[in-house]
């Protein structure tokens, strides 16, 4: 035989030089929870809820790591919520504070992202104004999260992330960055973010009040070709990046995006894909290091220029 591909997998020196994929920790981003006060979350070993006060410590630490960012979502009491979800874009809410806290901690030696939504702040649950058919109002909501993506702005964030998947998002919140001065503030747009299952740890994680359930705005897990459209809109509107979530089981999306993107492409690898993988090594069923560099591979062999993922902090020290 002429052909010998297993020529280049003789040793871990050949698999290693011939390696097409290289994941770097520069292109991860650490979700973190930033509440009141701090919490262990029980279906994601691992993680917690941080404080305005401790989250400067995390983001340092994000920043040796090596990695290229921190994405912060805010999580208010209960006391705090109310129907239109006000403390999203309150100067003193929570995580405008956290943003202030990162930003004084790491300078601009790390990128630091915040999702702009106001499902953490609605007393509801839904990612926007409801109705009294108790559907989301789109542009209305649209209003607020341009409001809400000023006051990130002005608190000190780098890249604001719009995750409510109402149509014409991008376009509302460029404008309002763009009227208050911050035309410099990037937007990072979650394009193709489908009604997926995998969410379900994460509405522990910032205590979710959530009536109901968000499939008539996020998109039906079963449609490709819209998620290559979505992202296709929001690039138009001027959305700097855009984003695939969850990643792992719609690789196939973020492939189509990232051939289609002239924007850097994100994945976001969400909460249940980290307790899956968390569940099935803590019981021994499979090698959980080798489990997560696979997984986080994978993404990135999909196309995905930036991974969101829980690990990142973990996968940096292996990468390095």
């Amino acid at each position: 035989m002429i052909q010998r591909p297993r020529r280049l997998r003789t040793t871990a020196a050949m698999r290693k030089l011939v390696r097409e994929t290289r994941p770097a920790a520069s292109q991860l981003v650490l979700p973190a929870f930033v509440g009141e006060a701090s919490a262990d979350i029980s279906s994601m070993p691992g993680v917690k809820r941080h404080t305005p006060e401790s989250i400067g410590a995390v983001a340092r630490a994000a920043r040796d790591a090596g990695l290229g960012g921190i994405m912060l979502f805010g999580v208010p009491d209960d006391k705090d919520k109310d129907a239109h979800g006000t403390q999203a874009w309150a100067a003193d809410g929570i995580e405008q504070r956290a943003i202030a806290a990162c930003r004084e901690a790491v300078g601009d030696d790390l990128v630091i992202m915040s999702d702009v939504c106001l499902d953490e702040f609605t007393s509801h649950g839904h990612c926007g104004f409801l109705g009294e058919d108790g559907r989301v109002l789109n542009d209305e909501t649209c209003e607020a999260y341009a409001r809400q993506a000023v006051a990130q702005a002005r608190a000190g964030a780098h890249v604001v992330a719009p995750s409510g998947m109402m149509d014409g998002q991008v376009g509302a919140i460029r404008v309002g960055l763009d009227a208050e001065g911050f035309s410099d503030v990037a937007i990072l747009a979650y394009s193709a973010k489908y009604a997926s299952a995998f969410y379900g740890p994460f509405r522990e994680a910032v205590g979710s009040s959530l009536q109901g359930d968000r499939r008539t705005y996020q998109q039906d897990p079963a449609n490709r070709r819209e998620g290559l459209r979505e992202a296709l809109l929001d690039m138009a509107e001027g959305a700097d990046m855009v984003m695939v979530k969850p990643a792992s089981h719609y690789l196939d999306v973020l492939a189509d995006v990232a051939a289609a993107s002239d924007v850097p492409v994100a994945a976001y690898q969400v909460s249940g894909e980290y307790a899956m993988i968390e569940a099935a090594a803590g019981r021994g069923w499979i090698n959980r290091q080798a489990a997560i560099e696979e997984s986080v591979t994978s993404i990135v062999r999909a196309g995905a220029d930036l991974v969101l993922t829980y690990w990142a902090m973990e996968v940096a020290r292996w990468l390095n």
